[in-house]
């Protein structure tokens, strides 16, 4: 049995002739366990040679005597001994007997109580990756913080640039022929300094990591990877905005860098149920 992530539950189950009747059963099993990835359930069996009986195919036997002896003769060769013979593939064959209906259903029980065991062990393997993943994200996450951190000091660093920018963009309005009118211009003015500003984003950005801490912190036995999924969308579309506010060569650099620390921390959520 195994598992790899995915985003929705996903279970696979390759089963040997005869047993097809165990496959709705054990994805029963699997579903009350997980609630995402992709789980793989494979069985072999392998049934005890020493119970099997023997029979010789006589058929093949004689038709296989018959043509050895014949190119004996042609070669001037004495016939094959009968050991030698019987030793060919199809010749001596297993005669399986058909199990009674007791004997079917113990070995159906027998698998699905392996079933059970293996599916706990993978679930607590599972568990055990789940904690070390909590440490590395709990790490990410407070890179991220510290990225926003950067972009709020760059961001204080600015207003005085951003007033000449703005009273640049102001002038050019102003003087724009033919005149805009005045309310028009007021919604100019007022988008131009919306675009100047990234408190918004800012506090966003904050807001969207105190929520991941507080998934993170009750994330036993709960499901919380769709959610933390959501959130490294949630805080990539505030990085983009801020880069695309930032008009500053540091700012878009700090904006950058968090990007990057977005990206690896929503792959890591893959990983997490």
């Amino acid at each position: 049995m195994k598992s790899v992530n995915g985003r929705t539950l996903d279970v696979r189950c390759r089963l040997p002739a005869g047993m097809d009747a165990l496959e709705l059963a054990a994805r029963e099993r699997a579903v009350r366990r997980f609630q995402r990835g992709h789980v793989t359930i494979s069985l072999s069996l392998q049934r005890d040679t020493a119970a099997l009986r023997l029979r010789i195919n006589r058929t093949a036997l004689s038709d296989l005597l018959a043509e050895l002896q014949g190119i004996a003769a042609g070669l001037g060769q004495p016939a094959p001994s009968l050991d030698s013979v019987l030793g060919l593939k199809g010749v001596v064959e297993p005669v399986e007997e058909e199990d009674s209906d007791e004997a079917r259903a113990a070995r159906e029980a027998a698998v699905l109580d392996s079933l059970e065991g293996t599916l706990d062990r993978l679930k607590a393997a599972r568990e055990s990756e789940g904690q070390r993943l909590a440490r590395v994200i709990a790490g990410q996450l407070d890179d991220m913080a510290c990225a926003v951190d950067e972009a709020a000091r760059l961001g204080a660093l600015r207003p005085e640039a951003l007033k000449a920018r703005l009273k640049e963009q102001i002038a050019r309005l102003i003087e724009a022929e033919p005149a805009l009118p005045e309310d028009r211009l007021l919604q100019e003015l007022a988008l131009l300094a919306a675009k100047g500003d990234i408190r918004e984003e800012l506090d966003r950005l904050g807001s969207h990591l105190e929520a991941a801490r507080q998934l993170l912190a009750a994330a036993e036995g709960r499901a919380v990877g769709r959610q933390l999924d959501f959130l490294a969308q949630e805080l990539n579309r505030e990085a983009n905005t801020l880069c695309a506010k930032a008009n500053d060569l540091e700012l878009t650099r700090a904006g950058l860098s968090l990007k990057a620390r977005i990206e690896q921390f929503r792959e890591q959520v893959q990983n997490i149920e």
